[in-house]
């Protein structure tokens, strides 16, 4: 058994939707389908995700939003009609969409959230419909009614351990199951959904749940790249990629697939392939337990913008109990939580997300750790990247460092900080945002000429 997550791309008009459609009727073994919303047609387009936002703020905002609600259902409307479906199904997604408007029970976020899962839901009810029409066995699941049970946090949900058992039973169900990805319900029965780019993360939960043989999913590139094509022309393509590897990846800012999803396939042991629905003959990308042969040391390299460092120093730190513990004791204060913690003797170093680190908190950071701690000296450097170079290949390979400081130095890259894990499957590199582009460039003509 196959599972399958088709992106908002992929389902963007009704031409994609019929190319997926004969993806899944292309493979017997495809019968659980994951869908998306409807994505962007073109880069002036506005996906429906966003569409459904808008209609949500307006309505309560203003009490009303029947002109964003006739938006999302014309979107809609026009996919069934050059589908051949009638009607009413498009009524039936008015109908849904107005329901779900007069539920403000559950607050703004809850509302919101609510607004958002319609995008996912229609359309999988759309191509249920589609799929049908054309003499196909195949039915729409409902989350709730297949026991997809999540935490109760609105736009960044959980799975609950207790969905693994209540989704086996989905292999059991004949014909083509057809899923909507992005939300499930919580415990006392209101809808959730996981954070942006979440359909991902149902697609995986299926595929652990049910034991898949593979878990594929279809966006609109024909694999993953050693780097970003947008930065480094016609890069090589990587075709088997390790878990591990991929996941330090999507952190550094490879979009591909959301970092978050690897977890149920990863602890079920489920390969994955990520395919283009616009080129499903293409290989794709396999992700993999553990891969045996190795094309040079490095894998991939990736790189985000958007970090800031807090620099502390204090003679004698190393000896001085619990000082690490105190630190993050006031960083937890003020709801902040860090990526990267290097160290010396004598000095300490806090890598975070800069958009959590508001002038004010800042303040309040650097006030607090100087009286509490009593400190020589704190700086915050802004405008930083981080830089992540990846590959198992790396792993007792003599050299790696001195290749990539060199590639950086002819680069005239200077660098901020420089890390690697014990287990040597990826360096970090800090620099300025400004050379994040340049330095990455720099990296890859290294290590892949």
């Amino acid at each position: 058994m196959k599972v399958a997550k088709f992106g908002g791309t992929s389902l963007a008009s009704a031409g994609q939707i019929k190319k997926v459609c004969n993806i899944i009727l292309s493979d017997p073994e495809r019968q659980i389908i994951v869908v998306s919303a409807p994505g962007k047609r073109d880069k002036n387009d506005t996906k429906v995700t966003d569409m459904l936002i808008a209609c949500a703020e307006s309505y309560l905002a203003n009490g009303n939003a029947d002109e964003e609600t006739e938006k999302v259902v014309t979107r809609y409307a026009e996919i069934a009609q050059e589908l051949g479906l009638s009607n009413e199904i498009v009524d039936a997604i008015r109908d849904d969409i107005k329901e779900r408007l007069k539920i403000t029970s559950s607050g703004r976020e809850g509302f919101i959230d609510s607004l958002k899962a319609a995008g996912e839901d229609n359309c999988a009810k759309l191509v249920a419909a589609y799929l049908q029409s054309i003499g196909v066995d195949a039915k729409y699941i409902n989350p709730k009614d297949a026991g997809l049970i999540l935490s109760n946090e609105y736009g960044n949900a959980q799975v609950l351990p207790q969905s693994y058992d209540n989704l086996k039973s989905l292999k059991n169900i004949p014909g083509i199951k057809i899923f909507p990805g992005f939300f499930g319900y919580s415990l006392n029965g209101e809808i959730v959904t996981f954070s942006r780019g979440g359909s991902d993360i149902t697609g995986s939960i299926l595929a652990a749940a049910v034991n898949a043989d593979l878990y594929e999913n279809y966006t609109d590139v024909d694999c993953v790249y050693s780097v970003n094509p947008n930065i480094v022309p016609n890069p090589q393509p990587i075709r088997e990629i390790t878990y591990r590897e991929m996941r330090e990846l999507s952190y550094a800012g490879f979009s591909v697939f959301h970092e978050e999803a690897l977890v149920p396939v990863y602890r079920k042991g489920v390969p994955v392939r990520i395919k283009n629905t616009n080129n499903p003959d293409a290989p794709g990308t396999t992700i993999v337990l553990h891969r045996e042969k190795y094309n040079g040391p490095v894998v991939g390299i990736a790189g985000d913008k958007g970090f800031c460092t807090i620099y502390i120093s204090k003679y004698l730190m190393n000896r001085e109990i619990g000082f690490g513990r105190k630190v993050l004791q006031i960083l937890e204060d003020e709801g902040l939580s860090y990526e990267h913690i290097p160290s010396g003797i004598d000095h300490m170093s806090i890598v975070m997300r800069e958009s959590q680190l508001t002038k004010d908190i800042e303040k309040r950071v650097i006030r607090r750790i100087y009286d509490e701690l009593a400190v020589d000296h704190i700086t915050v450097e802004h405008d930083q990247a981080l830089i992540m170079i990846v590959g198992e290949g790396m792993q007792r390979t003599i050299g790696i460092a001195a290749r990539i400081t060199g590639a950086l130095a002819r680069a005239s890259v200077n660098i901020e900080m420089i890390n690697q894990g014990s287990s040597e499957e990826s360096i970090m590199i800090g620099v300025r945002a400004d050379d994040c582009t340049k330095a990455i460039q720099a990296i890859y003509h290294e290590f892949f000429k």
